[in-house]
């Protein structure tokens, strides 16, 4: 049989088997398939560094991380926390994990709308035994160069394990030791801050070392104690009040009385003084009266007299055993 056009075909399967490319040339159909088994390896050994090898986070502001070597001689926390930015690391030999360094604030009460869905109120027994029930505040934040120690001493990477855990044992503990030299009276009245200024001593002292600062510590609302010690409390209290008023009071009468004496006597020491004066002038001025002097003062007397007559004589005239009464003249 013949086969005309036998070249033709050949030429067709050289096509088949090569592609046209614009910028190089003629590729053959295999060497374009190396080429691309080539660059998806590269994208999957690239995926493989990337995925196993190499990783990379960032650390947001108001927080520190600490690299944790997995393998090799200096297994462990590094001692030197990680700031924040982006760090670079192998997740096959390193762990990085964040840690809060801003306030944490918590809330352990019975509400439990408040924190938690549950009662979470803490518990403690006063100096008499007797059980006390309090709503408390915690505020605290842990100082970036401690981050390590932290992790070292407590192996929590969730801050919230460590708060609702480790935290309040160490809360709820600090309150029956200083409660224990309390009385239920004492805590629940006037040295009040004072016994929780010392609970957040203690729990200041528990924690210090791993680099945790206490920022604040208080009940929320007031202790609950049995109503019967409540309503003891309280008319004590108050007997207290009225007692401190009515001395108050008494000191106020007292005062008003001592003033009106000192007024009285005072006004009788005047009086005494000034009559005592006016003796003094009296005797002065008897003991000043002589002959000459009285002498004197009637010859002024008569001058002064004298002096005021108008030159008429008088309507009415005395004479020795006679008296004469002059009539006016008719007109």
């Amino acid at each position: 049989m013949t086969i005309f056009n036998d070249n033709r075909n050949n030429e067709d399967r050289d096509r088949k088997g090569r592609v046209i490319d614009q910028f190089t040339g003629v590729l053959p159909l295999r060497r374009l398939l190396f080429w691309a088994l080539g660059a998806a390896g590269v994208l999957v050994g690239i995926w493989i560094v990337s995925s196993f090898l190499m990783d990379v986070k960032r650390i947001e502001a108001g927080y520190v991380g600490i690299e944790v070597n997995l393998a090799g001689s200096q297994r462990g926390a590094s001692e030197i926390p990680v700031r924040t930015g982006w760090v670079f690391y192998s997740p096959l030999t390193t762990q990085v994990i964040e840690f809060p360094t801003y306030v944490q604030t918590v809330k352990w009460t019975r509400d439990t709308s408040e924190g938690h869905a549950v009662n979470e109120e803490m518990g403690f027994n006063s100096k008499e035994g007797m059980e006390i029930y309090a709503d408390v505040s915690l505020s605290y934040a842990i100082e970036p160069k401690s981050v390590p120690d932290f992790y070292v001493k407590y192996r929590v990477n969730d801050l919230d394990r460590f708060t609702h855990g480790i935290l309040r044992d160490i809360v709820r503990n600090s309150l029956n030791e200083v409660a224990s030299t309390y009385t239920v009276e004492d805590i629940y009245g006037e040295k009040k801050a004072q016994f929780l200024a010392q609970v957040e001593q203690q729990v200041q002292a528990k924690v210090t070392n791993v680099g945790v600062g206490v920022q604040q510590f208080g009940f929320i609302g007031a202790p609950r104690v049995p109503g019967v010690i409540a309503q003891a409390i309280t008319a004590k209290a108050q007997a207290i009040q009225e007692a401190e008023r009515a001395k108050n009071e008494l000191a106020t009468t007292q005062a008003e009385a001592a003033k009106k004496i000192a007024e009285a006597e005072g006004d009788a020491k005047s009086s005494v003084t000034r009559a005592q004066g006016e003796a003094d002038a009296n005797r002065i001025r008897q003991n000043s009266l002589t002959p000459q002097l009285l002498e004197l003062r009637r010859l002024e007397n008569q001058r002064a007299l004298i002096e005021r007559w108008n030159g008429q004589l008088p309507t009415v005239e005395s004479g020795q055993g006679s008296l004469l009464l002059q009539l006016p003249k008719g007109q």
